[in-house]
């Protein structure tokens, strides 16, 4: 009997430590999953946020992105938009929080995540829904996240809309 409670004290205590190994020190791909929702998070809004809050999460999310970072989205009525700075991913922030007064919800689903097999960089393919607190209309978009392991931290390389079939 003494014999079998310790065998099973024993895979309790493995257990356990694989699961703090897994809390502590998490995957590749669980911490780009974390970084893309928060960047989600970040970007959405509601109608009475303060304006310094507003500023501090675009500022924010251009520090989730490497300095020389190139984004190119499509917008609704088939313009496109292009940065390719920290500087203009803080101004596009905060110009879609004027351009978007009600609120603006953003959620990334459907990540498919590729890892380099250095580990060192990785594409996320998702589907970005977002509605305006103004309007009751759902949008969808396809998006391309590449990113790269910078000194450690994940940080967000290149955007770009994904032209998908009507």
């Amino acid at each position: 009997m003494k014999i079998v409670f310790r065998l099973i004290l024993l895979a309790v205590v493995v257990a356990a430590g694989v699961w703090l190994w897994t809390v502590l020190f998490p995957g590749p791909e669980k911490i780009i999953r974390q970084r893309l929702a928060e960047i989600a998070r970040l970007a959405s809004f509601n109608a009475n946020e303060n304006p310094l809050a507003a500023l501090g999460s675009a500022q924010k999310i251009a520090g989730y992105c490497q300095p020389d970072l190139y984004v190119k989205l499509a917008a609704p009525a088939n313009a496109e938009h292009a940065f390719d700075s920290r500087d203009e991913i803080v101004q596009a922030v905060m110009a879609s929080r004027a351009a978007f007064g009600g609120g603006l919800k953003i959620e990334f689903v459907d990540v498919l995540l590729t890892l380099a097999p250095d580990k060192q960089s990785a594409v996320a393919d998702l589907t970005a829904r977002f509605r305006s607190s103004a309007s009751s209309e759902l949008n969808v978009q396809e998006i391309k996240f590449t990113l790269k392991k910078v000194d450690g931290q994940w940080l967000v390389t290149r955007v770009e809309t994904v032209q998908t079939f009507s």
